[in-house]
């Protein structure tokens, strides 16, 4: 195969039929092994065609020197019946005896029909059937002038035999007769000598071509069997020892791409399914390390969770256990049972997290349709996230517009809250948190900036990781599970926008999404803020 790539380069490099041999070295190998097979067909179908023609030619050859024994015994015949005509006569003039003259009577019976069927088998030569019409005459004059009248003469006049018989006028014309039946014969022998002659020559001939044909046609076939082999026995070999060595586990086997057609193919998809089988191997490995690193954070989750219910449930089952045990006034009976109810509810987020996140994984979430005004749900959610700290301040900017998208109200206030959630939770010495809205283009933008620990860059590609929290919040006792953030972005892109973040260590954090919004009544399609306003707001809110 190498050789045959040396060959190629060669022809293109400027050889005049540089051109054809690199159509033919693209030529698939089907279309090669067909060419080949219509070439050994097409010779075959030659040599036959050739030995038909023969055949045909041969036996016309055969027909024709049939038809001139036909005709030499139908001459033949003729001439018999005119000698029993000429001895007949002549037997009876000697005998008187009638019986002498059945030969007679039968060649006069017969020689019209045997005449005329001479005359029908000369007809596809001019010279030979002239010459059958001038033997006809002449029998016929013979028949009629002279033997007719002759044997009526001799039954008259049985005493003039004798006369009859030395008379030399009938043996004249048989003699002429038999003259052109001479002539006649003569030539039709020496045709059928030559029929016969080109007969045989045929034979040998066909024989000569239909040997040579078998030859070729079997030289094509071996041609095409080694061709078959060196074009795809070979290949598929040396592909099936780099598949057991690839099976051995050497994964950089690689095979010659030189092959023609299909095998080439075969070569190259062999390549690439070894380069696709390495990086799968690589990938897996990768995988592996992925899923050591994962059990560290389905173990720290644990943790997490672990850490997140004990607090809850100690609270939940201590003051249950006072409310159970002591006869409490009515005040502290109330305050115990709202902490049970702010404990009860942080253990129903928690598993409402894990439920919606087993739900997005298993592509179960529903969402409901309807509009919604982000202005009004975004001042909903900061007036309740408001009362959650007294150390940190909501401020929330709406853009000058309705600002509506079409989705599902619950979930995006989920989305909100854990944004804002999160601005409070990593702002722990306080400080204020800004949301924005604002119309873009087609596209609802909301920004939810604060002042506090920000992200470090080492961790900001794995803020939307499962079970990520991060060194900070562990270190400094921030609840959370890792969870608010994924289910976020889940709920964000099934919306059909983005959500994404701009931070800095010590220097907090911007988080914003986009959601296609819905066209208000009576607006016109396309409308867009300006530029400048655009810029502004973006600059206004970090992003």
């Amino acid at each position: 195969m190498s050789q045959a790539g040396h060959a190629q380069n060669a022809a293109g490099a400027g050889e005049p039929n540089g051109e054809a041999r690199g159509r033919w070295a693209r030529t698939g190998l089907v279309t090669r092994i067909a060419l080949s097979a219509l070439t050994v067909a097409i010779g075959l179908a030659i040599v036959f065609a050739v030995l038909f023609l023969a055949i045909v030619s041969l036996r016309q050859r055969s027909l024709d020197a049939k038809h001139s024994q036909e005709v030499i015994a139908t001459a033949n015949g003729l001439q018999t019946l005119v000698i029993d005509l000429e001895t007949g006569a002549r037997g009876f003039a000697i005998t008187r005896d009638e019986r002498y003259l059945d030969p007679w009577n039968v060649a006069a019976a017969l020689y019209p029909r045997e005449i005329a069927a001479l005359l029908e088998l000369t007809k596809d030569n001019r010279v030979q059937h002239d010459r059958a019409l001038a033997i006809k005459n002449d029998i016929q004059t013979y028949f009629s002038d002279y033997s007719v009248p002759l044997v009526d003469f001799l039954r008259r006049n049985p005493d003039k035999a004798k006369d009859v018989v030395r008379a030399t006028r009938g043996r004249a014309q048989v003699e002429r007769i038999r003259g052109r039946f001479e002539r006649f014969l003569k030539t039709e022998t020496a045709l059928s000598e030559r029929r016969d002659d080109r007969a045989q020559r045929t034979t040998r001939n066909s024989l000569l071509v239909g040997g040579i044909g078998l030859g070729t046609a079997l030289l094509l076939i071996l041609i095409g069997a080694v061709y078959v082999n060196r074009a795809v026995a070979r290949p598929v070999r040396l592909t099936a020892d780099a598949a057991s060595r690839i099976a051995g586990g050497d994964l950089s086997e690689r095979l010659d791409t030189q092959g023609p057609g299909e095998v080439g193919q075969l070569e190259r998809t062999f390549n690439t399914m070894a380069d696709s089988l390495e990086r799968t191997v690589a990938d897996l490995e990768e995988r592996n390390r992925t899923l050591v690193e994962s059990e560290q954070v389905k173990s720290e989750l644990v943790s997490n969770v672990s850490h997140e219910l004990r607090t809850p449930l100690a609270s939940v089952l201590g003051f249950s256990s006072l409310m159970l045990d002591r006869d409490l006034p009515p005040e502290e009976t109330k305050r115990y049972l709202e902490v049970i109810r702010t404990e009860a509810r942080r253990l129903a987020s928690l598993l409402n997290d894990l439920l919606d996140l087993q739900r997005v994984e298993q592509e179960t979430l529903e969402l409901r349709s309807e509009d919604v005004d982000l202005n009004d749900l975004l001042a909903t959610q900061v007036t309740l996230y408001s009362a959650q700290s007294h150390g940190h301040t909501l401020q929330f900017s709406p853009s000058g517009e309705s600002l509506l998208v079409r989705g599902d109200r619950d979930r995006l206030a989920q989305v909100i809250g854990n944004l804002l959630s999160n601005a409070i939770k990593y702002s722990p010495e306080g400080g204020t948190v800004e949301v924005t809205t604002t119309l873009i283009g087609d596209e609802a933008w909301i920004w939810v900036r604060d002042e506090g620990l920000g992200i470090p860059t080492d961790h900001q590609e794995q803020i939307f990781t499962k079970f990520f929290r991060g060194d900070v919040g562990r270190e400094l006792g921030i609840a959370g599970t890792g969870l608010g953030l994924v289910l976020a972005r889940q709920i964000v892109e099934a919306h059909g926008g983005e959500i994404g973040f701009e931070s800095e260590a010590g220097r907090g954090s911007t988080f914003w999404l986009h959601l296609p919004a819905s066209p208000l009544p009576g607006d016109v399609d396309g409308r867009e803020p300006s530029l400048a306003a655009r810029h502004d707001s973006e600059t206004r809110h970090g992003v």
